[in-house]
């Protein structure tokens, strides 16, 4: 059921969160919030903060946090609807149907309607057409038969300008319903014509099984090999994984998934007998893609292209791989050969030992910023140590830091101590918040937190600056920038922000964040200090860029590159000079 915003708001300003956390644990007020016994985990000594201003909770132990319609949906195991209700009654609030939210509601349905006639449509054509006879043959030459067919919908859209048009119109669907899905556009002369046209289709699922847009291969002739759907109301790649809907089940029972590259990589571990492999749908792997799998299993295998894997994924996954969260691996495949070819030609033992040897994400990341340099070289052991140290702080675990610094060690012939005194180095910045027990941050992890508890208390200070989400190199903090700032942005300066209907009940990532960092007790610190940090640490980064461009340029084949490069870093580090006096 849809209800209007109104009555939630009016719900959660007329709910006690402190009174709803007495009834199932014990409380004790400490200054402006409420610390208690967390119900979500065992524990002897309070670690859960209440706020009853903002009507929000967050436990530094185990990390539960919400408003008060999480809080019932967590110890009473409700949907969001039926907490609602059971608070409404409580509070002796009447409820009336959004019919905004009714009509979204409906227009979904309608849209999931029309993909899912098109996916019939377009298997039925490739299963009896005669013009799909080689999109029958490419799937023979893969290995594919009419089993693979039937078990991933596969289909072929005609080579036509209104095929899929006119048939979907036949059947009763709008021009509207038929846009909105991505199914057909609006051609130059004003009709609707078919998006797709000579391809073999994948259709994507979202994970409840409905079908809500299509991967698209071209067979022959012009155009991109892929094109997948646009984005619409029902399909946003970036929070869609191609086959999560037929591997989830298995993924639960073995905690493992494994993310590939594409959709027949996805098809070939299901031929391998190994029915959790999950692809992207055009887009590279990022955080809402590991929300979703964080869901089913906490170990997840990335297995495609090294360099991608390095490069791409790793760089954006592995800031959020925690211990107790997600145990993010890398397999490394055959040179040369994806899931796809491995099972296609009969090597399903291979790919099977090459999941179950996946090494940890971060020591993947250490092996590849090794190779960078020559360890037979004084210098460069040292670069590569500062390298490898960097990454390794990274980590929450002091015991996992510790075995990565005698792993360096080991691997570069420098003692576990030197190591380990650049880990410190690493690890040194500004300081700000704690968020859960023992979990060091960055330096610049801290100041980005810092600029966020300003932004939440919207500080007039932090107010005169121009924050942009750019400024942020986390991101998980550059998501979290980017959910509070519209609601800061909308008030004046030194109002207090209302926190609780713009992060109360959202249970992703980033509003997690802001919650606990709205936690601390301790006031902020002075925006001109952290803002200052925030511009040093990105100097930072950038001279650390134009020294790895220095190391590999050769003075001798490239001076004027060299010169260029060496101009920009000394005018850098005469920023970072001055920024430093004026702490």
């Amino acid at each position: 059921m849809a209800y209007s915003r109104e009555d939630i708001d009016r719900v959660r300003e007329r709910t006690d969160l402190v009174e709803l956390a007495a009834e199932v644990t014990r409380v004790k007020r400490s200054g402006r919030s409420v610390m208690a016994v967390c119900p979500f985990h065992s524990e002897k000594t309070p670690s859960l903060s209440i706020d009853p201003a903002r009507g929000l909770f967050h436990c530094f132990g185990c990390g539960k946090s919400g408003d008060v319609f999480g809080w019932v949906q967590e110890t009473q195991g409700l949907g969001f609807s039926d907490a609602l209700e059971l608070l409404a009654r409580r509070a002796g609030v009447t409820l009336t149907v959004d019919p905004e939210a009714a009509k979204h509601r409906d227009r979904r349905e309608r849209l999931v309607d029309a993909v899912e006639r098109t996916v019939s449509f377009y298997n039925e054509r490739l299963r009896t057409a005669d013009d799909a006879g080689h999109a029958r043959s490419y799937l023979r030459s893969r290995g594919y038969g009419a089993d693979v067919v039937g078990q991933f919908h596969l289909g072929y859209a005609p080579d036509g300008w209104e095929v899929l048009v006119k048939h979907l119109r036949d059947a009763g669907i709008s021009d509207e319903a038929i846009t909105g899905a991505g199914l057909g556009s609006r051609s130059s002369r004003g009709g609707i014509v078919d998006r797709f046209r000579n391809r073999l289709m994948f259709p994507i699922y979202d994970v409840r099984g409905d079908a809500v847009g299509f991967g698209a291969r071209l067979l022959d002739g012009d155009g991109p090999k892929y094109l997948n759907s646009p984005e619409t109301p029902i399909y946003h790649k970036s929070r869609l994984l191609y086959g999560l809907n037929w591997a989830k089940s298995q993924i639960v029972r073995s905690d493992e998934s494994v993310v590939v590259e594409g959709y027949t990589d996805v098809i070939a571990f299901h031929l391998a007998e190994m029915p959790v492999a999950v692809a992207t749908c055009g887009t590279a792997l990022g955080e809402d893609h590991l929300d979703l799998l964080r869901r089913f299993s906490k170990r997840v295998v990335l297995a495609f292209d090294a360099d991608e894997a390095g490069a791409g994924a790793a760089e954006r996954g592995f800031e959020r791989s925690v211990p107790g969260d997600l145990d993010l691996r890398v397999a490394v495949l055959p040179e040369g050969r994806d899931p796809a070819d491995l099972v296609a030609e009969g090597d399903v033992d291979e790919l099977k030992a090459s999941i179950d040897s996946s090494m940890p994400l971060l020591q993947f990341r250490i092996d590849r910023e090794l190779k960078r340099f020559d360890l037979t070289e004084p210098e460069a052991r040292g670069r590569a140590i500062r390298a490898a140290a960097a990454l390794i702080s990274l980590h929450p675990d002091s015991v996992v830091r510790r075995e990565y610094a005698v792993l360096v060690s080991r691997r570069t012939g420098v003692d576990v101590a030197s190591v380990e005194s650049a880990l410190s180095g690493s690890a040194r910045g500004p300081e700000s918040p704690q968020l859960a027990d023992d979990q060091p941050l960055t330096g610049a992890q801290r100041t980005e937190r810092e600029v966020l508890r300003l932004l939440l208390a919207n500080d007039v200070g932090i107010r005169s600056y121009d924050v942009s989400a750019d400024l942020f190199v986390d991101p998980l903090h550059r998501a979290a920038f980017e959910l509070i700032m519209p609601v800061v942005a909308s008030i004046e300066p030194g109002m207090a922000p209302d926190l609780g209907s713009a992060i109360g009940s959202d249970d992703r990532a980033e509003a997690v964040l802001l919650r606990t960092i709205a936690m601390v007790q301790r006031p902020p610190a002075d925006a001109d200090d952290v803002m200052n940090m925030l511009k040093q640490e990105t100097v930072k980064r950038r001279i650390r860029v134009l020294e790895a461009d220095l190391d590999l340029i050769d003075v001798n084949t490239d001076p004027q590159g060299y010169s260029d490069r060496f101009e920009q870093l000394k005018a850098l580090q005469n920023e970072r000079r001055e920024l430093r006096s004026r702490e």
